[in-house]
């Protein structure tokens, strides 16, 4: 069999393979391919381009893929989705499949680099510590959703909530006493889970190198470095630190015609959590910067009166985000700016 590349629509339990030849004429297609035998149909296979949309369990197949001297290719779903409706009306498996073989081909293509598996659990950690982060302030937003019920309003920021709720509990009245009591119990349990697993990520941070290099810039604390190391590695799949920075949405969009250069807002594209990790560490270096009097801190305060606090923390993350790909890229020969 001639096959040159190969499309597959993941799922849970029944795949969908699409295989055409080096002169595009199919030369496998199977809409139903149980879980059990997919990697026996893989592997069957000569070596060959395989494509795949990133979803649950991409990378898994991707390297067990790779195993078999086959080279893997992952895509964002929304980047193959025009190929699948060119020429065509209907969304099935089958042309999931064609779609994403069709696809992996173009040379203007973007991938998705192939996570391994110390990667994949690093960012174990990320997704729990940040579900356990949404419960909490889920939770802080029941109790004072509940206490607003009975004319009680307290304020927004977590620590004055709760002096608040500590002030007033033991005068709420029947089984409101009890409820806002449990709630507050679990809250604790989720601090205590939130700070066990800040600990977690500071022992990967200080066990990784390129996360210790990474921690030697300003604005770079133990979870981004972490966070960063595990989603991109050493940052090879960027041709350069701004094309990172507009991965992460930390460019402004464009609007152009004409010949004429329309600038807008960051473009909030990429990844989300590595961009809010940034920001909130741009955060922090620019309400600290006004304190000291190193170049980084002085060249923040200067962004900051000409072009006010939100745009300066915008450029400090920018920045941050190609001085993150310039260390991963370069590794020990980086040196930190001065």
């Amino acid at each position: 069999m001639a096959v040159a590349t190969v499309g597959i629509d993941l799922a849970k339990n029944v795949f969908a393979v699409h295989a055409v030849g080096e002169s595009g004429l199919v030369e496998l297609r199977r809409p139903e391919v149980r879980r059990a035998k997919l990697l026996e149909l893989v592997a069957s296979l000569p070596p060959c381009l395989i494509g795949m949309e990133t979803c649950s369990g991409a990378h898994h197949w991707a390297r067990e893929f790779e195993k078999h001297g086959h080279t893997v290719r992952l895509m964002a779903p929304k980047f193959v989705a025009p190929y699948r409706m060119a020429g065509k009306r209907g969304k099935n498996d089958a042309n999931d499949a064609q779609a994403i073989c069709e696809a992996v081909t173009r040379p203007t293509m973007r991938f998705v680099p192939v996570k391994t598996i110390d990667q994949q659990t690093e960012l174990f950690l990320h997704r729990a510590r940040q579900g356990f982060i949404e419960e909490r302030t889920a939770l802080i937003n029941r109790v004072r959703g509940l206490l607003s019920e009975l004319g009680i309003v307290l304020p927004q920021k977590a620590a004055a909530m709760r002096k608040g709720v500590l002030q007033v509990l033991e005068d709420l009245p029947g089984w409101s006493n009890t409820v806002i009591a449990d709630l507050l119990s679990h809250l604790a349990r989720l601090d205590e889970r939130v700070a066990e697993y800040d600990r977690h990520l500071q022992q990967a941070a200080k066990d990784n190198e390129r996360a210790r290099r990474l921690m030697q810039l300003a604005g770079i604390g133990p979870t981004t470095a972490s966070a960063l190391v595990a989603t991109v590695g050493n940052g090879n799949d960027f041709q350069s630190s701004r094309q990172f920075s507009a991965w992460l949405g930390l460019v402004p969009g464009q609007h152009s015609s004409g010949g004429k250069a329309r600038l807008g807002k960051i473009t909030k594209a990429g990844d989300r959590y590595l961009r809010t990790l940034l920001i909130l560490g741009a955060r922090s270096l620019l309400m600290k910067a006004a304190g000291h009097t190193d170049p980084v801190s002085r060249w923040a305060m200067r962004l900051k009166e000409r072009r006010g606090f939100g745009r300066a923390v915008v450029a400090i993350a920018a920045k941050n985000a190609r001085m993150c790909w310039a260390a991963l890229r370069l590794g020990d020969a980086f040196k930190v700016p001065a």
